[in-house]
């Protein structure tokens, strides 16, 4: 039977670094899609991830099982960690176009049932979404990702945003809306000839 995630973290504390690796292992994954979509980049993702690791580490002290499970402080802290990034950088992401510099990262997310061209245009859809992420407002943008892409419950969220759940919820809508007219004028632009992204 695999140690549960309280039982890792005991074990690290203890100066055990088997137990951290499979804390990574078995986390690494999920901290790195939260990177990705927080940027739209997959270098920054893959550099942000090893920070976030690295900041779990330093402070496993204060991770408490009875406060709620792993998984969700760790979101806490590598969100915590993101925004913080994403405030620093926020002009040089604006500016980014992931897809010229970065397209060779995509196949990693192929599915093997799919043809090379439909792969293309499933990665090009997802780009484009995580681009138009990034033009939301930051609180709009994290409530969206953390519930429709890594489909955390509203408790997580409460959780890890320290918000009554009126607004997260609130939050969520609102960016679901703001990111489906991000959409709607995208589609209307490239139809009409215009410059989308």
């Amino acid at each position: 039977m695999e140690p549960t995630d309280a039982e890792l973290v005991r074990q690290c504390r203890k100066g055990d670094s088997g137990a951290w690796e499979t804390i990574v292992q078995r986390h690494h994954t999920r901290v790195y899609n939260l990177a990705y979509r927080f940027t739209a980049r997959f270098d920054l993702a893959e550099e942000l991830t090893q920070e976030v690791f690295l900041k779990i580490w330093r402070t496993l002290g204060q991770y408490r099982p009875q406060a709620g499970s792993f998984p969700t402080w760790m979101t806490r802290v590598a969100r915590n960690h993101l925004i913080d990034f994403h405030r620093k950088h926020k002009t040089e992401l604006a500016r980014t176009d992931s897809v010229d510099e970065h397209s060779d990262r995509g196949t990693e997310f192929a599915s093997g049932a799919e043809n090379p061209g439909q792969t293309f245009e499933r990665e090009e859809r997802a780009r484009h979404v995580h681009r138009m992420l990034l033009e939301l407002p930051a609180h709009y943008r994290e409530a969206v990702i953390l519930r429709d892409l890594e489909e955390l419950t509203y408790d997580e969220m409460l959780s890890i945003l320290g918000v009554p759940i009126g607004t997260v919820k609130s939050r969520i809508n609102r960016g679901r809306i703001e990111l489906a007219k991000l959409m709607k004028s995208r589609r209307r632009d490239l139809m009409t000839g215009g410059q989308g992204t």
